[in-house]
């Protein structure tokens, strides 16, 4: 918006009054509503901090059993181990020894053991689908490259006109 140069005192007085108008709104509003935001507000930044979790001391060493006074007949058998409960597959120990070999900036290290556990089907990495972008490329099998029929009359080598748009068509461009 350019500036008016014609300001007169009418014009002047008025401006001011706006000001002080829209200055005694603010006021009246900050007044009114203003411990409610301040109060929304720290609300706000106490949900953003993280939760102090209480700090754990180490335990006492645990007093050594007594001694059982009567031998039982019987030994009861240990309890079974639940197994550890994964998403993946082992990996094997020779995909794992690349992990320690050299850095990734030399392209080795975790760099390699990346590109090689990528190679896999993700079939042979996981146990199961874990999320549901995983069923799309789930089981389907090795990829089949399709020829492509050669017919120099159908290919066309570019979307492109060879010489430009408003030249005249080149039959090359055209394909029938």
């Amino acid at each position: 918006m350019a500036r008016q140069l014609n300001m007169d005192t009418v014009r002047q007085n008025f401006w001011k009054e706006e000001f002080l108008r829209e200055k005694m709104l603010r006021c009246e509003w900050h007044r009114k509503y203003g411990a409610m935001v301040k109060a929304k507000q720290k609300a706000k930044a106490s949900a953003r901090l993280p939760p102090k979790l209480p700090t754990l001391y180490p335990k006492a060493p645990p007093s050594p059993p007594p001694a059982p006074k009567e031998v039982p007949s019987r030994v009861p058998s240990p309890a079974p181990e639940a197994p550890i409960q994964s998403e993946m597959y082992p990996v094997l120990p020779a995909i794992r020894a690349l992990l320690y070999e050299g850095i990734s900036h030399d392209s080795q290290g975790r760099y390699r053991y990346l590109n090689t556990r990528k190679l896999d089907v993700p079939e042979k990495r996981y146990l199961f689908p874990i999320t549901t972008n995983f069923t799309y490329g789930w089981q389907l099998g090795p990829t089949v490259k399709q020829e492509l029929v050669s017919c120099k009359m159908c290919r066309i080598e570019s979307f492109f006109r060879k010489n430009g748009a408003f030249a005249p068509l080149d039959p090359r461009d055209v394909a029938l």
